[in-house]
């Protein structure tokens, strides 16, 4: 593409996209900025790395419409959005490549069940398996090896990666995208204590929904409910190695870092921010836009939207800030206290 040919299809996400250099520059693939060079496209969307304009090697950057790039133009052009980190995504979508798993239909070592309904353009790869009284939505890839067990809905324009585990009964909306390895599906952990120590296993009978636009990791878990159904909300992105427990809502446009364990009927809100490793108590809830730090373990529910929720246990951002402050200070405290018991154990009796 041209820079030109760029500006035209980012004017269509901006109100404003401003050309500062030479328009006809061909423009092969996008790199970062540090290691970009003649014929590439990068960005700058951080204050700290504005001091690769005058370095960088990259035909085009895409800046913020603040940044002066007066006296950097020699030898590569700008383009100014409002979102620079924003419109480079869009810039990699558009030179990005789709990754075909499969050849076009289905692969003569595919075992397909009876009563399945596939739709136009379905591919589904080597040794793949699909169950009885599945519906495969148009367009979408199941990779090789991957396992779609009995009764199994899958939308449109979907994309499952090899060794994908689907567990009857689960649905998908459209646009889905499941990374390599994950289990959908699988029980929940549900077993009955008994007065020998035994435990009795709780039929898991319900189903996992995931919404439209979602995006599950690699090796990720997700449980499906005792009864009823586990939920992924429309636009939620789960990281790799994340576990879902059964009975689990998660709201709409929720994005879930890795190494998350989400414990069984938690309910989150919409546009939640969850970081790595973070853990969650059974049977909580948080509210609309709370966001949860790396490795906070979450114990009750907050219910005020947008908190931002740090430590173990999990506090309101300032709260436990200031009690990590005092921890801080609890050596020099001690010290004191022990000085102060010293002076007292000098004084005269009755003073």
């Amino acid at each position: 593409m041209t820079i030109q040919e760029i500006q035209a299809y980012l004017a269509e996400f901006f109100d404003s996209v401003e050309l500062v250099g030479n328009g006809e520059v061909k423009i092969s693939a996008p790199a970062k900025i540090e290691s970009a060079g003649k014929g590439e496209v990068s960005f700058i969307a951080n204050e700290k790395y504005l001091r690769f304009l005058g370095e960088t090697k990259a035909s085009l950057v895409i800046v913020h419409r603040s940044v002066n790039v007066e006296g950097f133009v020699e030898g590569r052009s700008f383009l100014k959005v409002t979102d620079p980190y924003t419109a480079f995504v869009f810039v990699l979508k558009k030179f990005s490549r789709p990754r075909i798993m499969a050849a076009q239909g289905i692969a003569s070592t595919v075992a397909i069940g009876e009563g399945v309904v596939m739709g136009e353009g379905v591919a589904v790869g080597e040794y793949a398996v699909v169950g009885d009284r599945c519906r495969i939505g148009a367009g979408t890839q199941i990779g090789p090896h991957a396992v779609i067990m009995h009764d199994v809905v899958i939308g449109e324009e979907c994309t499952i990666f090899p060794h994908v585990v689907c567990y009857d009964g689960t649905i998908i909306g459209r646009r889905v995208v499941i990374h390599a390895g994950s289990v959908i599906g699988a029980d929940g952990f549900g077993f009955a204590p008994q007065a020998d120590g035994s435990y009795v296993k709780i039929p898991q009978m319900g189903i996992v929904e995931i919404g439209d636009d979602a995006e599950i990791g690699a090796n990720a878990t997700i449980d499906r409910a005792t009864m009823g159904s586990t939920i992924i909300g429309k636009g939620v992105k789960v990281d790799n190695l994340v576990q879902v427990a059964h009975n689990c809502r998660i709201g709409e446009h929720t994005v879930i870092a890795a190494q998350a364990g989400i414990s069984g009927s938690v309910t989150m809100g919409r546009q939640c921010m969850i970081g790595g490793q973070a853990g969650f108590a059974g049977h909580l809830e948080l509210a609309d836009r709370t966001s949860v730090a790396a490795q906070a373990g979450v114990s009750k529910s907050f219910l005020e939207p947008g908190t931002a929720l740090r430590g173990y246990p999990a506090q309101p951002m300032r709260d436990q800030l200031r009690h990590e402050a005092t921890l801080r200070h609890l050596g020099s405290m001690k010290e004191r206290i022990d000085e102060l018991e010293r002076r007292m154990k000098k004084l005269p009796e009755g003073e």
